[in-house]
């Protein structure tokens, strides 16, 4: 299998039998061959607590699991498209960012305040983003949504990058991540943008960041 960019709004995937992908619902624009698409209600390889994490971050529907031999066009809303290939290692991503990704990937849903302790609950309330993000670990694809454009901004010790969380689209690597406030708690109802917030990530790896502040 693999994922094909074919522009910056929609890629091309192929199935294989034997092999799944997984994807948000409504993200498949067109295929070839004989696929299947159906509602994947045991939440993907992370289980059932990765479905009730879903379910909590109110995402209404489960994912979809797509299977069979052909090819597979997706794309969600007009979103810029970024394809992240993983050799092992472990990505974090938005969960209402994520478009699909490929079934040899273990998906496990993490919740914000294991990284950022009550902060992250913070994150999640006042910026509008969501409480859990989905953690994709192994070998293989993934294709992640943002508006505007990603570009992938490195993280090196002693060097923590700053990020607006609502631009914030997904990190890999050893990295740690805090809300830190610009200005005073009074100051901060109705504010959630990086004037207000600031995650901050500290490590070695590197976050993709969007060029909008739009959400999804």
């Amino acid at each position: 299998m693999g994922f094909r960019e074919v522009n910056h709004k929609m890629i091309e995937a192929t199935v294989v039998p034997g092999t799944r992908l997984y994807s948000q619902r409504g993200a498949m624009l067109a295929y070839r061959g004989e696929v299947s698409f159906t509602p994947d209600i045991g939440g993907g390889q992370g289980g059932v607590m990765s479905m009730i994490g879903r379910r909590v971050a109110n995402e209404a529907t489960p994912l979809m699991t797509v299977e069979g031999s052909g090819t597979v066009l997706f794309g969600h809303g007009g979103h810029h498209v970024q394809v992240v290939e993983l050799s092992g290692d472990t990505l974090y991503v938005e969960s209402d960012r994520l478009l699909c990704f490929e079934g040899s990937l273990r998906q496990q849903t993490v919740f914000l305040g294991s990284q950022g302790s009550v902060m992250g609950m913070v994150r999640g309330q006042v910026s509008g983003q969501g409480l859990f993000t989905t953690a994709l670990t192994g070998h293989g694809a993934v294709a992640v949504m943002a508006h505007g454009g990603v570009v992938e901004v490195e993280i090196a010790p002693g060097r923590p990058v700053h990020v607006d969380p609502q631009a914030y689209v997904a990190h890999h690597g050893d990295v740690r991540n805090r809300l830190t406030t610009a200005i005073g708690w009074r100051e901060m109802v109705g504010r959630g943008s990086g004037e207000a917030f600031q995650l901050e990530l500290s490590g070695s790896g590197a976050v993709l960041v969007q060029a909008s502040e739009e959400k999804l």
